[in-house]
């Protein structure tokens, strides 16, 4: 409505007002709808953290955006592991990663190089790769200096992180 009355005040002091832009991943469904915006800004869609993915199903949208970490260790006798991916790889203001494929295995929290795992019922070995999807994926991607992209498993392209370590 504010977004509507702000057009509107624009256009009735005789300024053009021909686009309305804005929404994003959580609310471009609501402001789509709405009839006001004439086109939207959605983002993280293409990723879907697990923020996103955590307050609602949006779109059908699936997650698309992994870490890759590696099993180092993992107790005998205990339902805990460990794996090479912290804070230097991933983002957790917004929440612990997730582990992708692995139903019962669960992040449990992080130090600045490694990630500790509970994992009940001992899937993980030493040397296990684990797909781990990012709790915030925009200060998740700056952390890194490429893009690596899959299709069916095989590496289809590289794209590098131009904003590498830009925060100002």
């Amino acid at each position: 409505a504010l977004t509507a009355e702000t057009r509107d005040a624009i256009e009735a002091s005789g300024l053009p007002c021909a686009r309305v832009t804005g929404a994003g991943t959580g609310t471009f469904l609501i402001e789509g709808a709405s009839g006001v915006y004439t086109e939207i800004q959605p983002g993280s869609y293409a990723f879907m953290d697990r923020d996103y993915g955590a307050v609602h199903e949006i779109g059908g949208f699936e997650h698309a955006l992994f870490v890759l970490a590696s099993v180092i260790s993992h107790p005998a006798g205990t339902d805990r592991a460990v794996c090479d991916m912290g804070l230097k790889a991933v983002a957790v203001d917004c929440g612990l990663p997730l582990v992708a494929g692995l139903d019962g295995v669960e992040a449990t929290g992080v130090s600045d190089e490694h990630c500790n795992l509970r994992d009940p019922a001992g899937h993980l070995r030493i040397g296990d790769q684990l797909r781990l999807i990012p709790g915030h994926c925009d200060p998740t991607c700056n952390l890194h200096d490429w893009y690596v992209g899959l299709r069916s498993g095989l590496v289809e392209c590289l794209w590098p992180v131009t904003a590498r370590g830009k925060v100002f």
